[in-house]
Formats: C-alpha cells, sequence, structure tokens
C-alpha cells in the first residue's frame, strides 16, 4: 500500500514550466505541466490573451525558452502594439528570434461544411516554426476560433488529435478557449481531453469589476483548489496565493514598541511581537488612527521601514494631523524612511489594493505595515471572498515578518450584529479595543486588551488621553458604583483629595498638640529636676554643716580637757612652790 507521503512526492516530481507570472506559479506548485497541453480558459475580457503572451514573453526572457504564438483572432501587429503599451517590448524579442507570432484566418469553407476538416496545414506550419525557433513553448488564442463551426463528432475527434501532436513535439502548450457557465468552455471538452485546465472570471460585484482564476484541474500535480485574485496592470498579471504552510516559518521572538509607554506596560512590558498581526478597533473617534501611528512614529524613530496605508484621509492630512498630538513624521517622509499609501476604497476592488500595496511592500521592503481602516476594503464585495483575501494577505505578510497593524470600524456590539467582523479579528494576534465612555454628558476614551497570544497581558479598561505630547493612560480610579472616567473620575478626586487634605491639616494639628503638650511635659520635668537639685543640695549642705559641728565640737572637748589639764598642772606646781 503506497503512503500519501509517498503520493505527493511523487506528484511533486512532475516537471513544471514556470510562468513567471507573480502568485501563479506558487498556485500552480511551480507552473504549467511541462510538455504538456493546457487550456486556458475564460469569458471575454479576462486576460486569456495577455495571460498566454506574458507565459512566452517570460519564457523566452527569463528561463532561455524561445516560444511561437498562433493567433487566429488578433494579427501581429495589433497583438505587437497592445502588448509594448503594457511594456513588455515584445518587438525586441520578435527580433531577437527569440519569439515568433503569426495570424492565420480560419474561417467557415466549403470543405469544411461537407465535414473534410484537417490540421495536416497547421501542423506542418508549426513544425517548420517550432524547428526554426527551437521552441519550448507554443499558444493557440484560441480554440473556439480555430474549430470554428465544426459540429462535436468532428470537434472532439480533431481537439484529441492536436492535444496529441502537441505532446509528442515536447513543447509546453498554452490553448485558449471561451469560457460558459461554471468554469468550462462552451463545448466542454477539455474535462477529458487538456492534461490541465486553468479559468479564468471578469465578474462585476457592486459596480466593481474583480477577476478570479481557478485551476480546475492539472493531472500528475498537486495545486491549489481555490478561487484566486488577479489584477492587470502596466507590469502585467499578478496574483494574490494563500500561504498555507505558516507553521513552517521562523516566529520571531523579539519584541517592539507600541510607541505608547503604558501601553507596553499593559503587553506583558515588552509591547508587541515582531511579526506579528494586531487589530486596533473601535468606533469613529476612538483615536485609532493616533494609536497607529504612535507604532510608525515610534519605528522610524528606531530606524524602522514602515509603510501606512490609508483609505480615509490623504498623506498631508495625517502629517498635519499628527503634528497637533506631538507626532512629527514629516522628516521620515523627507527621508525616504516612511512610504504613504493613499486611496479610496471605491477608485479600484480589494484585490487590486491589496496587490498594489504587495508591491510596494517588496519593492521598499518594510517592517512595519498600517492599513487604516481595513474595514473601508470591506465594504466592497461578499464577506466571505473578503475575509479570504485579507487571510492571504495577512499571511503574506507574516510570512515576510512584518509587523502589520489594522485598524478597523469594529465593537463587540457591532459583532453582535454583523458576525463575520469577529472572523476577522480571529486572524489577529494581538486585538486592542478602544471605546468611547459616556457618562455625566461627556465622552471619554477607554483602551482594553482583549487578546495578545503569546504573553501574560493585563485584562484592566483604561482611560487614555490625547494631548500636544502624544497619548497617555491615566491611572485606573475604582469607586464603589464601578470605575469612574473624566469629570466624576476628577470629581471623586477632588473630593478624595479634599478629604486627604482634612485629614493631613487634622493630623497637623494633632501634632502642633502633641508638641506642646511635649515642652509643657518638658518643662514641668525641668521643675521638677531644679527643686530635686535644690533639695539634694540642701540635705548635702546640712550634712556638712552636721558634719561641721561635730568636728567643732570633737575639738573643744579636746581643748576643754587639754586646758584642764593645764590648769591642773599650774595648780601642781604652785602647790609645789607654795610647800
Amino acid at each position: 500500500m503506497v503512503s500519501n507521503n509517498s503520493k505527493n512526492q511523487s506528484l511533486l516530481k512532475v516537471k513544471k514550466a514556470p510562468t513567471g507570472i507573480e502568485g501563479f506559479d506558487e498556485i500552480t506548485n511551480g507552473g504549467l505541466p511541462k510538455n504538456r497541453p493546457t487550456i486556458l480558459c475564460g469569458n471575454s475580457g479576462s486576460g486569456k490573451t495577455l495571460m498566454s503572451m506574458e507565459f512566452l514573453i517570460n519564457g523566452a526572457s527569463k528561463y532561455n525558452e524561445p516560444g511561437i504564438f498562433i493567433s487566429f483572432e488578433e494579427k501581429k501587429e495589433d497583438l505587437v502594439s497592445n502588448m509594448e503599451s503594457m511594456d513588455y517590448h515584445l518587438a525586441t524579442l520578435i527580433q531577437q528570434k527569440k519569439i515568433y507570432i503569426e495570424y492565420m484566418s480560419i474561417g467557415k469553407t466549403p470543405s469544411i461544411e461537407a465535414g473534410n476538416f484537417d490540421l495536416e496545414g497547421l501542423f506542418l506550419r508549426l513544425d517548420n516554426a517550432i524547428k526554426k525557433m527551437r521552441a519550448k513553448r507554443i499558444v493557440l488564442d484560441s480554440l473556439d476560433a480555430l474549430f470554428f463551426g465544426l459540429d462535436g463528432k468532428i470537434l472532439r475527434q480533431e481537439i484529441k488529435r492536436l492535444f496529441t501532436w502537441l505532446k509528442e513535439k515536447n513543447v509546453t502548450a498554452l490553448i485558449t478557449a471561451a469560457i460558459n457557465n461554471d468554469f468550462f468552455s462552451k463545448d466542454g471538452l477539455e474535462q477529458y481531453v487538456a492534461d490541465c485546465v486553468i479559468a479564468l472570471d471578469n465578474r462585476v460585484i457592486n459596480q466593481i469589476a474583480t477577476r478570479r482564476l481557478r485551476i480546475l484541474k492539472m493531472r500528475g500535480s498537486i495545486h491549489g483548489n481555490n478561487e484566486y485574485p488577479f489584477t492587470i496592470d502596466e507590469q502585467g498579471i499578478s496574483a494574490l496565493p494563500i500561504i498555507s504552510q505558516l507553521k513552517g516559518k521562523a516566529i520571531s521572538k523579539s519584541r517592539i514598541s507600541s510607541g505608547i509607554l503604558d501601553l507596553d506596560g499593559m503587553l506583558d512590558g515588552k509591547g508587541f511581537y515582531q511579526g506579528s498581526s494586531i487589530m486596533v478597533s473601535g468606533s469613529a473617534g476612538t483615536a485609532k488612527t493616533s494609536i497607529a501611528m504612535s507604532l510608525v512614529y515610534e519605528s522610524c524613530k528606531q530606524k524602522k521601514r514602515s509603510i501606512y496605508c490609508a483609505f480615509e484621509e490623504s498623506a498631508p492630512q495625517i502629517i498635519r494631523n499628527m503634528n497637533s498630538i506631538g507626532l512629527n513624521i514629516e522628516p521620515f517622509v523627507e527621508s525616504g524612511i516612511l512610504k504613504f499609501y493613499s486611496s479610496r476604497p471605491t477608485l479600484q476592488n480589494l484585490e487590486l489594493h491589496l496587490l498594489s500595496i504587495k508591491k510596494l511592500i517588496q519593492e521598499f521592503k518594510p517592517e512595519i505595515v498600517v492599513l487604516d481602516p481595513v474595514t473601508n476594503l470591506m465594504s466592497e464585495g461578499i464577506n466571505s471572498e473578503i475575509r479570504q483575501m485579507l487571510t492571504r494577505f495577512a499571511d503574506f505578510l507574516k510570512e515576510q515578518g512584518i509587523t502589520t497593524l489594522f485598524t478597523a470600524a469594529i465593537t463587540l456590539e457591532t459583532i453582535k450584529s454583523n458576525p463575520s467582523d469577529e472572523g476577522i479579528s480571529a486572524m489577529m494576534d494581538t486585538w486592542i479595543l478602544v471605546r468611547n465612555i459616556e457618562l455625566n454628558s461627556e465622552l471619554n476614551r477607554s483602551i482594553h486588551v482583549l487578546k495578545s497570544r503569546g504573553m501574560n497581558h493585563s485584562t484592566q479598561v483604561r482611560e487614555f488621553v490625547i494631548t500636544n505630547k502624544g497619548i497617555s493612560l491615566l491611572p485606573i480610579y475604582i469607586s464603589s458604583h464601578g470605575i469612574l472616567t473624566g469629570s466624576s473620575k476628577l470629581e471623586q478626586t477632588l473630593k478624595r483629595e479634599g478629604e486627604n487634605n482634612l485629614y493631613q491639616q487634622k493630623l497637623k494639628n494633632n501634632e502642633k498638640e502633641m508638641e506642646r503638650k511635649r515642652r509643657i511635659m518638658e518643662e514641668d520635668i525641668n521643675v521638677i529636676k531644679d527643686k530635686f537639685k535644690f533639695d539634694q543640695d540642701l540635705l548635702n549642705q546640712c550634712q556638712i554643716d552636721k558634719d561641721s559641728r561635730e568636728e567643732i565640737k570633737n575639738m573643744n572637748e579636746e581643748e576643754i580637757k587639754a586646758l584642764r589639764n593645764q590648769i591642773m598642772s599650774s595648780k601642781q606646781k604652785l602647790k609645789h612652790r607654795n610647800m
């Protein structure tokens, strides 16, 4: 039993001829099946001739594969003139003998009407051209003109014969055909004849033309199965494929600042992840543009290239408005580090906008891209298609490692009434909601991080203000009635400040009273100390006096005793004389 991996590997081994058409080779996993016929069907004006001609021109100029273009509808001069108007330089490639163009007029002749249609003449001319040019690519434009007027039996037989002959010549062939309903040509033969069938469609939705392509089948190869938008401009055809293998891409762990210090604090203190997708949503007047430009301003200061896509205001208007909040971005525009893409959403369809931005990104190679507001682009077209387009674009930006910020007029209330809006937020890595809060007949702004993948973000609702120095988040003030903002917050703050002032004054008065009592106490202590010292001195003096008296008494007794002895001695002497 063959595993799915081995099957996929075998499918990937089918050789491809790259077309060089931007985005198309990614959808087809490398280009058209090499040395096999491919049918390119589409309605009028869908770009069949242009795509087939670009396939030849790129083959000759980029891949060194000469090509042949056989036209059954337009003359050679007309084809060359049309291509030169798109800056393809087809005439130069013809002169260099890298491309050969021939016009063959096919009409309904009597022999065809009799059923004698034969392709031998065409085969002979093609064989000579292939040998002469050593051609590797062939375009037949168109199958309808070649087999004009044939009945079904002859048509089926001759188409099979043509495709078999082309395979034998080992050339990569592209055959155009008119389309019927449901992405099949009007005869439906390509369902079993061609190895590859590509359908182009040019539809009109809300009075805006939208182009799509789809790979109906591609034998022996994996390919994209969805409808893919494409555009035609002066540089040719560009398709926007879905990037489906993001898991293999390197994810950055680096952080970049939002340009608002307190908002960085709400984002784990470090800001956004580099290369992430960010959405700032809210109703009108909630400062979405100011928040987006804060990121751009900070990034430009760090010498990071940025692109600002504005769908509401012109670049000069944004520059003027940002000056009023202290964000002088004009020097960054003049130095070339910041580019603006300004366009009204209704000027062209969503695909043209995104592909124009994609080309600007590929040329400028920015690190920051802002789309402001993306919801303006969502007004044109079907919601599911818009979401797919934005998914493709967001995947492309993430693959390039570009940090992208989308602003959107989406709130929790609008999601309830229009659930498709939530699908856009699901694509984002970080979703920041800004709101106007009405309280006491005034509006105040709040900001809330609803989600931010891969980080421990704040869940608090913060009030913020816009000043001439930018955006500042205010401290949270919670009362018994909930979070207060604006004048209610100011009133409550003033009330608490008054209460705090009274408390501080009372505290000061108490401190003064305590100081007075301390001084009285110290004075009383000093008096007691003085009295104690006086009494102590008096007691000491009394003791001294007592000691003195005792000493004097002792001295007197000794003197009296001595005097008595002296008198007694004198009496004795006198008595002896008298005898």
